[in-house]
Order: C-alpha cells, then structure tokens, then sequence
C-alpha cells in the first residue's frame, strides 16, 4: 500500500502547486484515478489510500472489476468512446460516462437508466484539436447537443472531455472557453459543472487552464500492461 500511497500524494500535490500558481482552490480539481490493465486488487489498495472515483476504458474489464470490488463505495466512470451496443451495460453499472459525441448515445443511455439508480453523470467528448486519430464531436456541434442532451429525463449534463494533442496549451485553453461559453448560453443548466482534461503527462498545464477533473493512470499504477 506504501506505493500507492506515495504515488497518490504526489499527484495531489502536483494539483495543488497547479492550483496555487492558477490561484485556484485545490478542492475545485477531483483526481480520478484511471486503472484501464491494473488488477482489481491495485484498485483495492488505491481504495485503501483514500481514493474513491476509477476510470475504465474497457468494458469488460470494468465490468470484472466493478463484480469484484461490489463490496467498496466506488463512483465508476468510463472514459472510453461509446459504441451504441454497449451503451445498456453502461448505463447500468456506472456513475459516469465521458465519451459521449453524439445524440443517439445520450438517448439510448436515458433510455436505458435503470429507474431505481440516480441520473447518470455525462461529459460531451470533443475533438477540441482535429486530431484526425481521435474521437470526439467537433467544437462547432456542442451547443446543438448542450440543447438536446439536456432535455433528456435520465442524464445530468456535467461538461466536455477533451483529449488534446501533448503539449498542445493551447487546446486546453479552446476547451476552457467553450465550456465557459456552454455556461453563458445555459446558465439554467445547473449540472455543467465539469471539465475533465489533463493526465499523468500533462496535469499542470490543464489544471492551469480550468481542469476541474483529471484522469491520471500511470503516475498512479506505473506503466500499464497490455499483455
């Protein structure tokens, strides 16, 4: 446990020094531990050092993972792109989902919400910097969906996700004034609340520019393993 304990305090404190030097409250930035290849007991422990969000990428892994671990308060989210035949199982087993990029997925999430669990937490994904290898709407489509998605019973609307090119500040900074002006146009919409950007490689420069979430795998787990 003295590793993950380590490595999750470093991060914190990482957040924190960003926060200072942007003259931010650190408590605006949630850590969201992404565990995509660690084993279920890695997350465990990370459990035990206080962590409580994990993000998956893949969803049969995640699924594994959240029968393992049924036993421990944890708020999943799955930050991977949204196939239309996975969005049941989705909605679900987790509390959040971030690759939303289009209206027929936010629907059938709704749509399939189990009645009995609360509103299910999603962030649009935007390709905030034409990467042409990246999912994710284009800037120009996330009002249209703001004004849809948010119509929608069985959601909250929380914000956009992002995933820029490294060491593209810039990006960061597109993705702060388009989720600023969401919050401009709707300002009714009392859930838009999240930006999730920034990781292991580039937190301090999201977190300088808005971050309120960052998804951070290896500086936490250590390299993952794809075998």
């Amino acid at each position: 446990m003295h590793q993950f304990l380590k490595a999750r305090q470093d991060v914190l404190t990482q957040i924190a020094q960003a926060c200072q030097t942007a003259h931010r409250n650190s408590d605006d930035v949630q850590l969201l531990a992404v565990s995509k290849t660690h084993p279920s007991t890695a997350l465990e422990e990370m459990y035990r050092c206080g962590q409580r969000a994990f993000g998956e990428n893949y969803l049969q892994e995640a699924l594994q993972k959240i029968a393992d671990l049924k036993s421990l308060e944890i708020e999943w989210h799955f930050i991977g792109h949204v196939q239309r035949n996975k969005t049941k199982l989705l909605a679900e087993n987790f509390a959040w989902v971030h690759g939303v990029d289009r209206l027929i997925i936010a629907q059938r999430l709704s749509t399939q919400r189990p009645q009995d669990m609360s509103p299910l937490n999603i962030c649009i994904q935007v390709n905030i910097d034409a990467q042409e290898s990246k999912d994710g709407c284009q800037p120009n489509e996330v009002m249209q969906l703001v004004e849809d998605m948010s119509q929608l019973p069985n959601i909250h609307l929380r914000g956009l996700m992002v995933i820029p090119a490294p060491n593209n500040r810039q990006a960061f900074k597109d993705a702060q004034q388009l989720f600023d002006k969401v919050k401009e146009n709707y300002p009714t919409l009392k859930t838009w609340d999240t930006l999730s950007m920034g990781m292991s490689g580039d937190l301090l420069d999201a977190v300088q520019a808005g971050s309120t979430m960052v998804r951070v795998g290896t500086a936490l787990f250590g390299q993952r393993d794809y075998h």
